[in-house]
């Protein structure tokens, strides 16, 4: 049936089927009169137009043109990963930003089995040549001027074009990640079985040999209680670093007065201070100083320093903490006046475990994490920690903060 010289649409009448027909005409796959008609309206309303269907295929095909005019060697250069190209007989086409900056100059026309010396690189090239295709990938390492670890593979370019990509995927920061959880699992592991080998023994004490003797058991019962304290705090400390980690990108949005936070916490460790016969001075301006932090975590961070302060310098006998602001920030100062720290192990003082005399340490029952959650908890504030020590001359530990914008 026709209407108006148009198919009308079954079930529909009247101006209902005109729009459908519309939307449907020639076959060609053509706008219909009321696609037309909403475009044109879109436009005298000032909307976007939505491009029709031969512009949006128009629109298309001139970026596969404009693709299709970008070298290969524009496409190699916006590639983060170094990519050198080279051809069957092994010299080199082209190596991009990326791999000049990694592996230093690499001049067209040098051979590649030059450049990459390494037994592991000359067998990859040397199947790639020989079978003329893919091959890897192989774990290559580079020592100079960083220890990096690359995963490389190599693939044809093309079809037939006698070119060889070799590229490189830095998996450094992985295998950094790797090492450190080994050893941090090798450590804590270290350090709860020490604690637990001694629980035990004791155990074992009381019952066989020092069963009737009541001096030997509250002796022994006394060093099983210390024994579990230590591993509560280490995983207490250990806990605190978890935290910490999950939270590390998270910056803290409250306001925190430095001034009342330092009072309190030389009043928490006055005792400690008295016991160990410490004075502790104070250097803080007449007035508010806030910075923008979680109160928790950098109370925390002051008692880690100013308890590892009184108990490793000691032998000073004063210990001095301070605040001054900069034209940079904020300095919290805490500076002792015993043995110091010598240089050599100043720059890892702050990882995990790490300890510049184990019995000195445990001794103070150190768990070897305090600091290394100090850094962490600094980093989340967007503050660094510093420490100046020479042997014999005390150590100071100052965390910068920046001033608030």
């Amino acid at each position: 049936m026709r209407s108006g010289g148009k198919f009308a649409v079954p079930g529909k009448t009247g101006r209902a089927a005109m729009d459908d027909t519309d939307e449907r005409q020639d076959g060609r796959g053509g706008e219909g009169r009321l696609a037309r008609l909403r475009r044109a309206a879109a436009t005298l309303l000032g909307l976007r137009a939505v491009p029709g269907p031969e512009e949006e295929r128009g629109t298309v095909n001139d970026r596969v043109l404009l693709l299709g005019r970008v070298s290969a060697v524009d496409l190699a250069e916006v590639v983060p990963d170094p990519i050198i190209v080279f051809d069957r007989s092994g010299s080199v086409v082209h190596a991009n930003r990326a791999a000049l900056a990694a592996f230093g100059t690499t001049p067209a026309g040098s051979s590649i089995q030059m450049k990459f010396r390494a037994p592991e690189m000359q067998a990859l090239i040397a199947s790639t040549l020989g079978a003329a295709g893919a091959a890897g990938p192989i774990d290559y390492s580079e020592r100079v001027p960083l220890d990096r670890l690359y995963r490389v593979a190599v693939s044809p370019v093309g079809q037939a074009t006698g070119l060889f990509a070799m590229t490189f995927s830095d998996h450094s920061e992985a295998r950094r990640i790797d090492r450190m959880r080994a050893d941090f699992i090798a450590n804590a592991s270290h350090e709860l079985r020490t604690p637990l080998a001694s629980i035990a023994g004791f155990i074992e004490t009381l019952r066989g040999p020092a069963r009737n003797d009541g001096k030997a058991r509250e002796h022994f019962l006394a060093i099983m209680e210390s024994q579990t304290a230590r591993m509560a705090r280490l995983i207490d400390d250990l806990l605190s670093l978890s935290r910490l980690e999950m939270r590390s990108h998270h910056r803290p949005s409250a306001t925190v007065d430095l001034v009342g936070l330092l009072a309190s916490v030389i009043d928490t460790l006055g005792h400690l201070a008295a016991e160990l016969g410490v004075t502790i001075e104070r250097s803080f301006p007449d007035h508010a100083v806030t910075v923008t932090g979680d109160r928790d975590e950098l109370f925390q961070v002051f008692v880690n320093l100013l308890e590892n302060a009184c108990k490793y310098g000691q032998s000073g006998k004063r210990v001095i903490v301070s605040i001054e602001e900069t034209a940079a920030g904020i300095d919290v100062t805490v500076r002792d006046f015993g043995p110091g720290i010598p240089k050599e192990h100043i720059p890892r003082i702050t990882e995990r475990f790490y300890r510049v005399d184990v019995e000195t340490s445990r001794a103070q029952k150190g768990t070897g994490l305090g600091l290394s959650i100090v850094k962490h908890i600094l980093t989340r504030h967007g503050a660094r920690l510093t420490i100046h020590s020479e042997a014999g001359k005390g150590a100071t530990f100052v965390a910068h903060f920046p001033r608030d914008t």
